[in-house]
């Protein structure tokens, strides 16, 4: 919105009122009350107007006003959706948690598929620890899917919440959905079914993303003690990696040449096969280390003894944008700028390819000399601290356990569970969650406190 925006809008109580609506799209509350007041001038009766301007008093910490406003077009018309959720909205920024549950709640039985009630119901449930709430609203989603993904999202529900017997069972379902097998998949074996197999092989491999392959190859050294040979099947960056994990007797790059196999399985079916609960995590770390050959050891050495007698910490605050909730995960490095108060870190990037540093002092960019992951996890061995959004970069230092911050959305992935701040998968890492969605700066406030008496105390 430039000047001339401002400079042709009509004088009239429609003018003024998109007026006011620009400029709270523009986060400008303060002129964006005031329009809406010089509409109302001419116009008592205008409706966008008083909207507008409750929106943007709520948004100057001023609710008695914009609740009047809002309550009276809930009082005229209990229908008015816009109205409740501006009045709920206002409620939790006051801490008034429980109204706008009432409300939102009513939303909902208006309105089941309102995407912003129940982004907001979300929020205050877990706010208030209102757990069957905020699983009510998670299978109201259900609706949307059928077939494997109905499956796959019922699921992930009850892997979130810890009933991890439904949830390996149904996670089985995306075994039927051809979109997440990997290409060339053609096993002429039959499935393993946890059974000993002396004497014979079984092939496991990968699916879906790196940081699945990095998290449950900590089943292999449970299915070896149970028969003959473990061949793993992995994606070909992560192929002289996976080799370091105790149990594998043999690792093919994927689409490499099969040897003989008896039976296979994916990775991802292990926690099924073995019963795993939250409280019988296979967790003996380190399982992964670096391997023999690392491409660039001499250059990262080099960089590491640069930093020899400060605490070094490694970053990564970004994902694979390609990744569909990477807009939840990943943190604009800006947002960092405050653990630029920590005295004697040396900061270390993990982020390939930056469009930009985070703005920390003498931060050294590791990425020209990540070639692969057996660089990174040589990389990772030099650090005491790793701080990470959810990315496979938090498998591998919670694998090889380097001690490490993970900082989570505010609705995580079903592994991260709800409100604990550890993790069964990996001792060695704390867990940092948005208090409300997109919040990262509390998120690194709390950091920066739980740090400042020196990393390694987090």
């Amino acid at each position: 919105m430039n000047q001339a925006d401002f400079e042709l809008a009509p004088h009239s109580a429609e003018g003024w009122a998109q007026r006011g609506a620009k400029l709270l799209q523009l986060d400008r509350p303060e002129e964006a009350v005031r329009a809406c007041r010089r509409a109302l001038a001419i116009d008592p009766r205008h409706r966008p107007a008083r909207i507008h301007l409750a929106a943007g008093l709520f948004a100057m910490g001023q609710p008695d006003e914009a609740e009047t406003i809002c309550g009276a077009y809930l009082a005229l018309d209990p229908r008015d959706q816009e109205s409740r959720l501006l009045l709920a909205h206002g409620l939790i920024m006051k801490g008034d948690l429980a109204q706008a549950l009432g409300l939102l709640q009513t939303a909902l039985v208006q309105e089941p598929a309102n995407p912003g009630a129940r982004q907001m119901i979300q929020h205050v449930a877990i706010q208030l620890g209102h757990w069957p709430e905020l699983r009510k609203v998670m299978e109201r989603q259900l609706e949307s899917f059928s077939g494997p993904k109905l499956e796959m999202e019922r699921a992930n529900i009850h892997l979130l919440f810890g009933e991890w017997t439904q949830g390996w069972e149904l996670y089985e379902s995306r075994l039927q959905d051809p979109a997440l097998a990997p290409p060339g998949w053609q096993f002429t074996k039959p499935a393993w079914n946890g059974a000993p197999f002396p004497g014979r092989t079984v092939l496991l491999h990968w699916e879906q993303g790196l940081g699945d392959t990095l998290m449950f190859l900590r089943y292999a050294p449970r299915v070896k003690a149970l028969g003959g040979s473990v061949v793993l099947v992995a994606q070909g960056e992560l192929a002289e990696l996976a080799a370091t994990c105790p149990g594998v007797d043999q690792v093919i790059p994927h689409l490499g040449r099969l040897p003989p196999y008896d039976f296979h399985l994916s990775l991802l079916s292990l926690p099924r096969v073995f019963g795993t609960q939250p409280g019988t995590v296979p967790a003996a770390i380190p399982y992964l280390g670096p391997p023999g050959r690392v491409p660039n050891r001499a250059a990262l050495a080099s960089a590491l003894a640069a930093s020899q007698g400060k605490t070094r910490v490694g970053l990564v605050w970004a994902g694979r944008p390609a990744h569909k909730k990477d807009h939840e995960r990943s943190i604009p490095p800006g947002a960092l700028a405050p653990l630029a108060a920590l005295p004697g870190v040396a900061w270390h990037s993990f982020q390939m390819d930056p469009a930009q540093l985070a703005p920390l002092p003498g931060i050294l960019p590791l990425a020209p000399w990540l070639s692969d992951f057996s660089d990174t996890a040589y990389a990772l061995t030099g650090m005491d601290l790793v701080i990470t959004v959810d990315t496979a970069m938090a498998h591998l230092a919670g694998a090889m356990g380097v001690p490490t911050l993970l900082l989570l959305p505010f609705l995580p992935d079903f592994r991260w569970l709800l409100e604990r701040d550890d993790s069964p998968w990996y001792p060695t890492m704390r867990l940092y969650r948005q208090p409300q969605p997109g919040d990262w700066d509390a998120v690194i406030r709390k950091v920066l406190l739980d740090l400042a008496s020196g990393p390694g105390d987090a």
